[in-house]
């Protein structure tokens, strides 16, 4: 599993988020407080606290291809 963390700022990026994400295989889960979901819905994430940044957990040990599609989210 690899590990980072994201910030979701606006309703079009949770959008966008999502449709990057539908084109891996592996899960990928958002973690915020005790609460998991499944970071490719949609609905999963608006349950979740976003005015602050949120882990992300992808269950793969290869995620540079993912975490470079996602580079403008990821908090640095």
């Amino acid at each position: 599993m690899t590990t980072t963390m994201i910030s979701l700022q606006t309703f079009a990026d949770v959008g966008e988020f999502v449709n990057i994400l539908k084109d891996y295989g592996f899960d990928i889960d958002l973690v915020s407080g005790r609460y998991i979901v499944d970071a490719k819905s949609i609905m999963g994430i608006y349950s979740l606290n976003l005015n602050k940044p949120i882990q992300l957990n992808a269950h793969t040990d290869d995620a540079e291809e993912l975490f470079a599609a996602i580079d403008k989210y990821i908090v640095k």
